[in-house]
């Protein structure tokens, strides 16, 4: 009998390095040399073989032999003897005096030819098919996604099991306990087949191929279970049946597609097995052997039955899976801006990594708040843990902190009350945070920081600098003062934000990692020379690339900001006493700062609106109220007062004298708002420009 054992790799044929086993179903993996063992006692039966004495056991007769069988009086007869190998796969090298020798290789049944070290050879035994399935379920079970899995299951059974195998699954494929909608449909969704033969001396493929096999014309891409059908019934009884049988017979057109059931080999020459999963049927795997090789045995029903099961069960496993890949995605995305926003005077831009393919949510967390006054909030933070419940924390804080941003709180103050958030959330709520607000007019930044790494300074002329702020403690840990300091933000440099997964590694402390960073912005300005700075979006991924092998320990959030700033002549800045004389002098005002702007066509639109505007602040400030024109790609006009309620755009009646404001302003400008300050508030607008 053949004990050949089998692979995990079935489709490779090449020569085993020496001192390996080919049949080894765990790969080929080296094996220290076997002593030579003494002849076995006639406990052990003979080997039923053509030509040999007549009356000897059949071979594996005592496999599975139990106790107290006839060799009782064998010291090891508690133990179940294997049958005598018929032959064994040749080892390469030269055999030594007192190894074991082996019979010649009986010929490859499709060929004729001798089988070579590691070729397949078939499973005659119980323990051959008991490994194989060993081997076939670990390789499957290896498989995360829905691929891997099909994979494994086509490479495990081609061809140690199979000459040939289709794998039809149920489109779409129902996730978890869902109940699927519509007709039941099965689409091929992959085919193995053996590889024409080649020269596996030379490992070449030859000059001319060979003709398709019957095998190779077998399979449908698309099929249809009619309820009641032949097919529906098969699939019901769940049992892999051979398709010689009158119901397998009839459902394999419905499957296969008419006329493609002739090219099926006849008898037992193939398998079509169910995959079920924990709840129901989700598709179907049919297993071919072509007509000269052996046909498969009853056994081998229970060999087919093992691997539709534990395929099936992975596949529902790979579609659990990746729902919650797509759920923890969507989340994450979600949580973090969808696109930043178009602030005046500064350009931005981001990148988000996870951690890792298996931990693809995170508690880190960039944002860009537009302020008053053109003035934008840059927000990056970090908070601890790569769950669904650190992402959760992080959605919670994030909309903190544009709350606070909205109120125009300093620095200082949204990280203390982030602080009280965070222990709000519970007492292991913790994060880092930074906290910046850029005012392009005064080219100045505040930055305020919260346990984070620093920001990295990249000047226009190329030099890279780590700004000086105070490090504070964390968020969450309570009862501490956080310090904000004002810095220069020059026009044309780079400040760039990040969280701790980038500088910071196994590999590599954060102090490193950040001199690393630092190393890397100012080599990559010099690329573009001292008067140029580099694109953001290619500096971001310049970045990114700093990172190697082993460095992806964390997730890591980036924030760049290139400051463009806005020149003083193109500012102008007014006080007004709240008066009824301050309209008029508004539209006097404004109507000169076009003037010197070369903007005359927007006059008309400019005084209307600024005189309404006006208007209304005068009627309630009690306090002078400030105008402000800015220009840059639009013309910008603020008006504050220190009366915090917003209005509201109204529909006015036909007998009401005022109200029409705000309508006016919605009408004629490109966009306008209104935002509270701790001193009042602020009404803009912005009108298009040539």
């Amino acid at each position: 009998m053949d004990s050949t054992r089998v692979t995990e790799h079935p489709t490779s044929f090449d020569q085993p390095p020496a001192g390996t086993d080919p049949a080894d179903p765990r790969g080929a993996f080296p094996r220290p040399p076997v002593a030579p063992r003494a002849p076995e006692s006639a406990a052990l039966p003979a080997q039923g073989r053509p030509g040999e004495a007549q009356g000897a056991a059949p071979a594996g007769e005592f496999e599975h032999a139990q106790p107290g069988a006839e060799h009782s009086g064998d010291p090891d007869t508690h133990r179940p003897r294997p049958a005598a190998p018929e032959t064994v796969p040749p080892q390469p090298g030269a055999l030594g005096d007192g190894e074991r020798r082996t019979m010649p290789a009986e010929p490859d049944r499709r060929t004729g030819r001798p089988l070579g070290p590691g070729r397949p050879t078939p499973m005659r035994r119980d323990g051959d098919r008991l490994r194989f399935v060993g081997a076939a379920t670990r390789r499957i079970a290896r498989g995360m996604d829905l691929d891997e899995i099909v994979m494994g299951l086509c490479r495990a059974t081609v061809p140690t099991f199979a000459d040939a195998i289709l794998v039809y699954l149920r489109e779409p494929l129902p996730v978890g306990d869902e109940r699927p909608t519509g007709p039941l449909v099965l689409r091929l969704r992959r085919t193995d087949r053996i590889p024409a033969e080649r020269d596996t001396e030379g490992g070449f493929m030859p000059a001319v191929q060979p003709e398709p096999s019957e095998l190779e014309t077998v399979g449908a891409e698309r099929c249809e279970v009619r309820p009641g059908s032949a097919l529906a019934e098969v699939l019901r009884g769940v049992r892999p049946v051979f398709t010689d049988t009158p119901s397998a017979r009839a459902a394999l057109p419905e499957l296969l597609g008419d006329g493609s059931e002739f090219a099926v080999p006849g008898g037992r020459g193939a398998i079509l097995a169910p995959l079920r999963g924990r709840r129901r049927v989700i598709g179907a795997a049919l297993f071919l052997r072509g007509p000269e090789r052996t046909p498969f045995e009853a056994d081998d029903l229970l060999v087919a039955a093992q691997l539709a099961t534990h395929s099936a069960l992975g596949i529902d496993k790979a579609v659990l899976y990746g729902r919650e890949a797509y759920i923890a995605d969507e989340l994450q995305r979600t949580m973090l801006p969808e696109n930043l926003p178009r602030c005046t005077g500064v350009r931005l831009a981001s990148r988000y990594l996870p951690a890792a393919e298996t931990a693809r949510v995170g508690g880190d967390w960039y944002d860009a708040i537009p302020l008053p006054g053109s003035r934008v909030a840059l927000v990056v933070g970090d908070v601890m843990g790569h769950s669904m419940t650190s992402a959760a924390i992080m959605g919670q804080l994030r909309t903190t902190a544009q709350t606070l941003a909205g109120l125009d709180l300093p620095p200082q103050e949204v990280l203390h009350h982030l602080d009280e958030q965070a222990q709000r959330l519970g007492p292991d709520r913790m994060a880092t945070c930074l906290y910046a607000v850029y005012d392009p007019v005064s080219h100045r930044i505040t930055v305020a920081n919260a346990g984070h790494p620093p920001p990295v300074l990249l000047h226009l002329g190329g030099r890279a600098e780590v700004l000086r702020v105070p490090a504070g403690a964390p968020i969450g840990v309570g009862g501490v003062d956080f310090e904000a300091v004002d810095l220069d933000a020059p026009a044309g440099a780079t400040l760039l934000f990040y969280t701790d997964g980038l500088v910071e590694s196994r590999l590599r402390d954060v102090w490193t990692g950040i001199e690393q960073l630092r190393e890397r912005l100012a080599a990559t300005a010099q690329l573009t020379g001292p008067d140029h700075p580099p694109p953001l979006e290619a500096l971001c991924d310049e970045v990114l690339d700093m990172l190697g092998p082993g460095d992806r320990d964390d997730d890591i959030a980036l924030l760049a900001a290139r400051f463009d700033g806005i020149a003083p002549s193109d500012v102008a800045y007014w006080y007004l006493e709240p008066e009824d004389a301050a309209p008029g002098r508004a539209r006097r005002l404004a109507r000169g700062a076009l003037a010197r702007w070369g903007l005359e066509e927007l006059t008309d639109s400019v005084e209307l609106l600024v005189s309404e505007v006006v208007t209304n602040a005068v009627r309630y400030a009690t306090r002078p109220v400030t105008l402000r024109l800015l220009r840059t790609d639009v013309l910008r006009c603020e008006v504050g007062d220190d009366v915090p309620q917003l209005p509201r755009l109204r529909q006015a009646r036909a007998t009401d004298e005022g109200g029409r404001g705000l309508y006016l302003v919605n009408r004629l400008a490109r966009r306008w708002g209104a935002t509270r300050l701790s001193t009042g508030k602020v009404v803009w607008f912005e009108l298009n420009h040539g």
